[in-house]
C-alpha cells in the first residue's frame, strides 16, 4: 500500500489490525503503546510529526509503503523467468 498521507497510515494500520483479529487494547498492549494512542492515530489524529515526515517524502519524490514483514524477500532471481523450464513444458503440449 502506498502512503501518502496519515489516512492511508492509519487505514493500513487499521486494516492490518482487524485482519489479524485484534482490539484495539491487544495492539497497544502488544506494542506498548496506550489503546488511546492507537484510537488516535486510526482516527488520524497524530498527523503533526508523521505529516511533516510524509510532506517532506513527497517533495523529494518518494514513497513511504508499508509491507508485511512475515513474508519471504523476493530475491533477483524470482522475477527471471526460467526459459529451459518454459520451452520444456511448451514441448510437452
Amino acid at each position: 500500500m502506498r502512503i501518502s498521507s496519515i489516512r492511508d497510515a492509519a487505514a493500513a494500520l487499521r486494516g492490518r489490525r482487524t485482519d489479524l483479529g485484534l482490539s484495539q487494547a491487544e495492539l497497544a498492549r502488544r506494542a506498548g503503546v496506550s489503546r488511546k494512542w492507537i484510537s488516535e492515530f486510526e482516527r488520524g489524529h497524530l498527523s503533526a510529526e508523521i505529516g511533516l515526515v510524509l510532506r517532506v517524502l513527497d517533495v523529494l519524490g518518494l514513497a513511504f509503503e508499508v509491507v508485511r514483514n512475515d513474508l519471504p524477500a523476493a530475491s533477483a532471481d524470482d522475477s527471471i523467468p526460467d526459459l529451459d523450464a518454459l520451452l520444456s513444458e511448451q514441448r510437452e503440449r
